[in-house]
């Protein structure tokens, strides 16, 4: 069923129709992405579960999803092996998550949650490197995983607002690493300030910049009037290509 709803969204996208969701966009931009790299053009309508895709080239959406969905094996691997120290603690947990049945159905189709589940795990794997990370801070390997993390945490908010949640976990991560480093009596006030700002830089700065950018492609791209116009003002309506108040002069 979800095939259905997030597939006509991809398609949306193809055709630069706008349209309304609860969820923000950038799961569906890249299913409609990946859509359009792979030669699909948008016109299957996607009316009901069960519809034959016929001559439709649907399989670079799912093929996309699957890719991403497989990605969370050696991301699963590696952190718990990074965690643990222990190859084969590492080794089970992706054993585990290859033969896992609700993970490969979920992955094999064309859904939103591979792609949350993607960067949801890729914000925990950053989180755990960056920990890792701590005995030499502001190298290179530093900065990439904690950017690494600020990057994932704006895709998973980016995807389903249930991205939140790993939000949570990073800021608690977080909160803790910096009163660590405030009881550090070795460590000067200005590093401190210097680690304090490091983090937000990456961990609130980027992520917010990224999902206003999400947003701003999202409005960019759909700019032909579709079934989410009476969502928003007629001011915003005028804007829409084919809407019936298209360049009308709209009083404030």
């Amino acid at each position: 069923w979800d095939e259905t709803h997030f597939g006509k969204m991809g398609s949306y996208y193809i055709n630069r129709t706008f349209f309304f969701d609860v969820h923000p966009p950038l799961g569906k931009m890249l299913i409609g992405l990946a859509g359009y790299l792979s030669g699909y053009d948008g016109t299957f309508p996607f009316q009901k579960p069960g519809d034959r895709y016929e001559h439709h080239n649907y399989v670079g959406m799912r093929g996309f999803c699957a890719f991403l969905g497989s990605c969370l094996v050696p991301f699963a691997y590696l952190t718990v092996l990074e965690l643990s120290k222990s190859l084969p603690a590492g080794l089970l947990t992706a054993f585990i998550l290859i033969f896992d049945t609700g993970c490969i159905t979920l992955s094999q189709y064309i859904l939103l949650d591979p792609i949350l589940m993607f960067f949801l795990m890729g914000a925990v794997l950053g989180m755990v490197k960056c920990n890792t990370c701590a005995d030499r801070p502001f190298s290179i390997s530093w900065w990439f995983w904690l950017s690494l993390t600020g990057v994932n945490l704006a895709g998973a908010m980016g995807v389903k607002f249930v991205g939140l949640f790993v939000v949570l976990l990073v800021g608690l991560n977080t909160i803790y690493d910096l009163w660590d480093l405030l009881g550090n009596l070795s460590l000067s006030l200005v590093m401190f300030g210097k680690h304090l700002l490091a983090r937000v830089l990456c961990l609130i700065v980027l992520p917010l910049v990224l999902y206003t950018a999400m947003f701003a492609v999202h409005f960019a791209v759909l700019n032909k009037s579709g079934p989410g116009d009476g969502f928003f003002s007629s001011a915003f309506q005028s804007q829409l290509i084919g809407n019936n108040l298209h360049n009308v002069s709209v009083p404030e």
